[in-house]
């Protein structure tokens, strides 16, 4: 029996449930291992762990404040080698028409085109990605490239 699975393009949107973010850009990442998200107001208290997703200056901000006592703390390494101390938690998103419970850091990504990007954890036996599909790419990335014109 074949398994199918879906394809997804170099940008697709994502729906974060718990949060009420809905249909938000992000960045299809096969170069990175984990997925990462844009959080703010992060902090933990007595064993809980508490965050927002997203900035009050992204148009996709619920304000929606996100409590867990199920993560931990990674150390992330960017294709640089700077490595950081991050919060690793578990959400529920919905993208390629599949609801996933999956892995994501929190980070700031204010000032990343993308809020969020999927990386190899979880696209990994559930999807294939093709480059020449997805969403339009945002204009930060097409400025470069004449070639998606």
């Amino acid at each position: 029996m074949t398994d199918k699975k879906t394809v997804l393009g170099r940008v697709e949107h994502i729906d974060f449930v718990d949060a009420g973010v809905m249909k938000l850009p992000i960045k299809v990442d096969t170069g990175a291992y984990r997925s990462s998200v844009w959080a703010t107001k992060v902090h933990e208290l007595d064993g809980v762990l508490h965050f927002t997703l997203l900035g009050p200056k992204s148009e996709f901000y619920t304000g929606v404040e996100l409590t867990t006592t199920d993560y931990r703390k990674v150390s992330v390494e960017s294709s640089f080698g700077h490595k950081q101390e991050r919060y690793s938690v578990f959400l529920q998103v919905d993208v390629g028409g599949k609801r996933i419970k999956s892995n994501f850091t929190l980070a700031n990504r204010s000032r990343k085109t993308y809020p969020a990007l999927i990386g190899r954890k979880l696209l990994k036996n559930r999807f294939l990605v093709d480059v020449s599909r997805g969403y339009p790419l945002a204009d930060e990335e097409r400025n470069g490239d004449e070639s998606l014109e």
